[in-house]
């Protein structure tokens, strides 16, 4: 992927021509773009903001939609034209977004029809924001440009980037006091679609994969991985209309799904309805699985596996092949299911400043609880005091846009990163993610304990649907300003129903939490156990705010 954008555009469109490219169900059907429709809509809209708009190179574009085919003509659009691409979490509030876009002050705002009313308030408060562009079709009446209703236009001189120029900021979710926007370069993307092109000929199955994608496309490991590479290959990527395990599975088997990139908590949710069926079955059958599932542990072979499990396997289309995992801890016993019946789960890691990944798993060798070896482009250490992973190579990004200081923080003026999070490498060169620094919490006798290691214990529990571990700072006593190991609970709507006084629940989740921290040394053991009815809070890669948590929790 020497090549710039557009010739990449232009090599791909005589290659694939009329393959899909990009698909989205609505509920009409499919609505799909083939790489020729692809290039067109890019070159429509890129010459409308060079030409109509009089957009400059350097100038921001803004993307606040959720995933669709258009939004990919719009980030090539946004490249050709010479401007910054700044894509928005459209599940942030005004107040968020205003504070976003203030600091990286956007000249264009596209909005999806959904997010349209959304798109007016944000122009009204942000006064750079001098064009709003709607991505949709539409029969509506409405008064701002659309993709489909610009002017044709004749072909521009498209602009040059050189691999230093930024191509994208993105504002990293979870983040708190003022936006951190990570300035993603050309150098860093192209860095990373080469790196990943050996690892994936190493795990997909064929050259041309189907590709389902359910992450939001503001999310970096989308962009880079399940969009760019993707695209890249040829392959063929859709976007379902609803994440509920049951239509994405229609959708798998609609469109011959081989492959997904996913975080855990999907994951999980899809494993929890595939047991839901199974506890369904007629004994004989149930019975008939679960030897084996038992039986697949000693079986090797993954076509034998699949053999075993062909009325599972069905139900995800038949083609399904394979899992790359990424954006949170994957548990181990999530992993081995799937492994189990015949489906391969490659674990990945990075972070969004690092363009994103660090490491992907891959090949017969893998282990569910590593990361697999770092791509070839890092080098990597552990800082001996710390234990924290510090990684440098030509992925890093650029810096936090117009935020020098926070850019000093965590990235050394000869490139190394610092990751925040801590690890160890095995003695094949895997790499294993065993907390962050900025979670751990210190005990008054200066024991550090890191809230995924507890978290990890009471997981084990299958009444507790979710568990969030953090430090509370004690405010009295002999201990005053020390912290101690909290824990929140969800239980299962199961135990909810069983226990309709809070007192009891109470007292039945704090012996079960009890009852499995014998398992961890006694300082790691919660101090304060609370019961929460209602869902934790999480960002767009659904991870939980461990801060909002905590916030709610001590207030």
């Amino acid at each position: 992927m020497k090549e710039n954008v557009l010739s990449l555009l232009d090599k791909n469109t005589k290659l694939y021509g009329e393959r899909i490219a990009l698909g989205k169900r609505n509920k009409y059907g499919w609505k799909e773009l083939t790489y020729k429709g692809l290039s067109l809509l890019t070159k429509q809209l890129a010459s409308y903001l060079i030409s109509d708009l009089q957009m400059q190179k350097g100038d921001k574009l803004a993307i606040l939609a959720e995933s669709m085919p258009e939004m990919g003509a719009c980030v090539f659009a946004s490249v050709i034209s010479g401007m910054v691409t700044v894509p928005l979490d459209n599940k942030l509030t005004i107040y968020e977004l205003v504070s976003i876009l203030s600091n990286c002050e956007p000249s264009v705002l596209v909005v999806s029809l959904a997010n349209l009313e959304k798109g007016k308030e944000l122009q009204k408060k942000v006064p750079s924001i001098k064009h709003l562009i709607l991505m949709d079709e539409h029969n509506q009446n409405i008064d701002i440009p659309s993709l489909y209703t610009l002017p044709q236009g004749e072909e521009c001189k498209w602009r040059h980037r050189s691999l230093r120029d930024t191509a994208l900021i993105i504002y990293t979710s979870g983040t708190t006091g003022a936006p951190k926007g990570v300035q993603t370069t050309f150098g860093n993307m192209t860095s990373q679609v080469l790196g990943l092109v050996g690892r994936l000929s190493e795990i997909l199955p064929s050259e041309q994969v189907n590709l389902l994608s359910i992450l939001p496309m503001n999310h970096l490991f989308e962009l880079t991985v399940g969009f760019s590479t993707f695209l890249n290959r040829g392959c063929s990527i859709y976007y379902p209309q609803s994440l509920k395990p049951r239509d994405v599975l229609g959708d798998m088997r609609e469109k011959k799904i081989d492959f997904m990139i996913v975080v855990p908590a999907f994951m999980k949710l899809l494993k929890t309805t595939i047991e839901a069926d199974i506890r369904s079955l007629p004994e004989e059958e149930r019975l008939l699985f679960e030897k084996s599932y038992a039986a697949a542990e000693y079986i090797s072979d993954y076509s034998i596996r699949r053999q075993l499990f062909r009325s599972i396997l069905a139900k995800f289309g038949g083609n399904f092949y394979g899992f790359i995992s990424g954006g949170a801890p994957l548990e181990a016993s999530v992993g081995e299911f799937f492994e189990r019946i015949g489906i391969k789960v490659f674990q990945a890691y990075g972070l969004t400043e690092t363009s994103p990944i660090i490491s992907v798993d891959r090949g017969e060798d893998r282990k569910l609880l590593s990361v697999g070896p770092v791509l070839d482009s890092y080098e990597a250490k552990i800082d001996p005091e710390t234990g924290e992973l510090l990684v440098k190579g030509p992925s890093v990004m650029k810096g936090y846009y117009n935020n020098p200081e926070k850019t000093a923080e965590v990235l050394e003026p000869d490139g190394w990163f610092h990751t925040g999070d801590i690890a160890r490498f095995d003695d094949d060169g895997r790499l294993y993610i065993t907390g962050r620094i900025k979670n751990m919490i210190v005990l008054s006798g200066g024991k550090k304990v890191f809230p995924e290691e507890v978290e990890a214990v009471l997981e084990q529990n299958k009444e507790f649907a979710e568990v969030c571990v953090f430090g509370a700072t004690r405010s009295s006593g002999a201990k005053d300003g020390t912290e101690e190991i909290m824990t929140v609970i969800v239980p299962t709507q199961d135990v909810l129903s069983r226990f309709t006084d809070d007192d009891k629940l109470q007292e039945y989740v704090v012996h079960e939490v009890k009852k499995l921290s014998i398992q961890l040394a006694p300082y790691k053991r919660p101090v304060n156990i609370v019961v929460r009815k209602e869902p934790l809070p999480r960002t767009a890669t659904r991870k939980v705010k461990r801060n909002v948590v905590k916030e709610e929790v001590m207030a």
